[in-house]
């Protein structure tokens, strides 16, 4: 019924190298959460009574709930995006078009082809979640509730991936507009939550928004009112409303396959070699200046024609401003949660600067990230990388100018981390205050704090941007590449978050973890690891992978429990310079082998021990 798209993929998902090696990697950071929680609420010193292994069942169920749901979201719909995407890089989305396949074939083929390997990793991980049942604190209807969630979120989020891929002719704007959308529509379900500040039903508001936000949805699951339900699930109204969300998605991108695809390039009429033979040679030169490819005048190349390129043509698709447009609408949503934080009538919350700063600083990680590595994937998809190879372009000349073209280009998405930093600061946010205080003991105590946070969020920008460079030009798939800098990117936000929930619920008491935490940071190494130099390892490349977790680990753990005792941070300096130096090395480790062998790196040439 869905048409030979749907079934190639169903035939070819289970083939592929990686799909036995994700099951068992989920299954295994599953484990190492399972291993941290108990470590981190009961430890390996003493027998747990059956009040608290409910109580850690309740603890780990809900961790890992939000875990899978963060996973799910995320890829899902960078999936079906990246499915539908490179297709149009490659130029064979137009030969699907030529054929006599109807519209929902290709549409909906596509998209649910691309949800399988999602749809697989939850049928695995059902099993996991019908085991929280032997340890208590949950009921079956709970796990029940929880996978229905998790299926309607993958299937409405790969759905509006899919749209927005079949929408915009380039994989960077698919890919950042649907991170945006994602992003966005999480807001505008969140500001419902003002009118209950207007004199709206608090349940009322909780209610609504049980139904349009998976997060609140699946809280309503993991904390239900003591007193029980009275009518329908919000969970199953939750995957209604995602089911009429789908439907609708689904039948745009139906309806506006044809006008959308392909996107009408224009054709310029060449001089027929008849009439270039007959002009003199003045006029030859001048014919030829006027019949080159780009309409309007001809334009002065610079020295680095690939940062040229980069910089001053539409090489990522006609219409950018709509993806910034997007950020600037997401980032207002932002800044206002932020500012409420800030202004909460009880006071400040502890950490208040993080509440609009990390949401802001990894959203924008992410979509920097995917500008890096789609500069070189759709170069590859597009065939122009192997143009590339037979000229006399420098590799200083082609990775340096795709690194300063990507950073020019996301200059919008660099910039508000930096002044939200400096806002935090100005405002007194970075670091505790004295009773009575004055501006200047505001500047004097936010100064270092502001400086080492600008820095550390500079230092990731450049490691996110060599990341997405040095992986897809290593990996020759170009979906597997874009999900391996994103998924580093992802992985490393969300482990460390993590990270910082458990020292949080223990009390920031770290010795009744530092095991649990081992067995984390092992598993965050080997995935660099396998993400740096899977098939070309190195000394520094290995190096890199451990030392950036154990510095983002160390960064976090001087921050939540600096000076033991105390409600104060260490000094920003000592976080700042592992940091640094750790994704500093990160960063020369990838460049070397880009610079030195750039040939190897693109294939115009064999390793000296390969054939």
């Amino acid at each position: 019924m869905l048409g030979p798209i749907f079934q190639r993929e169903l035939v070819t998902v289970p083939r592929r190298s990686g799909h036995y090696a994700s099951r068992v990697a989920l299954i295994g950071l599953l484990l190492v959460l399972g291993i941290t929680t108990w470590q981190a609420s009961i430890g390996f010193t003493r027998e747990a009574s059956l009040g608290e292994t409910a109580a850690f069942g309740l603890l780990l169920y809900q961790i890992v709930s939000y875990v899978l749901l963060l996973v799910t979201l995320f890829f899902a719909t960078l999936s079906a995006a990246g499915a539908v995407a490179q297709e149009k890089d490659r130029r064979t989305f137009v030969l699907l078009l030529m054929t006599d396949l109807r519209d929902y074939e290709i549409v909906l083929g596509k998209m649910l082809g691309a949800l399988l390997p999602i749809t697989i990793q939850l049928a695995i991980t059902a099993p996991v979640l019908m085991l929280f049942l032997l340890l208590g604190g949950i009921a079956p209807e709970q796990v029940l509730e929880t996978l229905v969630i998790l299926a309607a979120t993958a299937i409405a989020s790969g759905s509006l991936g899919a749209l927005v891929a079949l929408w915009r002719e380039r994989t960077f704007q698919a890919l950042a507009l649907s991170l945006l959308f994602v992003a966005l529509y999480l807001g505008l379900v969140q500001i419902i939550g003002v009118l209950a500040t207007l004199g709206q039903s608090e349940a009322a508001i909780e209610h609504i928004q049980a139904w349009l936000d998976p997060f609140a949805a699946l809280q309503t699951v993991l904390a239900p009112p003591a007193t029980g339900r009275n009518g329908f699930s919000p969970a199953y109204g939750f995957a209604a409303v995602m089911l009429v969300w789908t439907v609708t998605l689904n039948a745009l991108g139906i309806r506006g396959l044809r006008r959308w695809n392909p996107s009408g390039e224009p054709i310029v009429p060449r001089e027929a070699p008849e009439a270039v033979r007959e002009l003199d040679e003045s006029q030859e030169l001048e014919k030829r200046a006027q019949a080159h490819a780009a309409p309007g005048p001809v334009r002065h190349v610079w020295h680095n024609p690939i940062l040229w390129r980069e910089i001053c043509t539409l090489a990522y698709g006609r219409r950018p401003l709509l993806v910034k447009f997007a950020f600037a609408v997401v980032l207002l949503l932002i800044l206002y949660f932020a500012y409420t934080e800030l202004e909460r009538p009880g006071g400040r919350p502890a950490f208040a600067a993080a509440y609009g700063l990390v949401p802001l600083t990894i959203l924008s990680l992410l979509l920097v990230a995917a500008q890096a590595v789609t500069a070189i994937t759709s170069e590859r998809d597009g065939g122009t990388l192997d143009i590339l190879l037979v000229t006399d372009i420098s590799p200083y000349e082609f990775v340096f100018g795709k690194i300063l073209g990507a950073l020019y280009n996301c200059k919008e998405y660099i910039i508000p981390p930096l002044l939200l930093t400096l806002y935090y600061a100005t405002v007194g946010a970075l670091a505790p205050l004295p009773a009575n205080h004055g501006w200047r003991t505001v500047l004097e105590l936010n100064f270092g704090p502001f400086l080492a946070i600008s820095g550390a969020i500079l230092i990731l920008f450049a490691f996110v941007v060599v990341l997405g460079i040095h992986v897809a030009l290593r990996i020759p798939s170009s979906r597997q590449a874009i999900v391996q800098t994103l998924g580093t990117v992802f992985f490393l936000s969300v482990g460390t978050l993590i990270a910082i929930y458990l020292i949080i619920i223990n009390g920031g008491s770290f010795a009744n973890q530092w095991l649990s935490f081992v067995a984390f940071l092992t598993v965050g190494i080997g995935g660099l690891l396998y993400v740096f130099s899977a098939d070309r390892p190195s000394a520094a490349l290995s190096l890199a992978s451990v030392a950036c977790p154990l510095a983002m680990f160390y960064a976090v753990v001087t921050v939540l429990i600096g000076k033991p005792g105390t409600q104060e941070s260490t000094e920003p300096l000592l976080p700042f310079l592992a940091v640094a130096g750790a994704f500093g090395l990160a960063i020369a480790a990838m460049l070397v082998p880009l610079l030195s062998e750039f040939d190897i790196a693109l294939g115009r040439t064999v390793a000296p021990n390969e054939s």
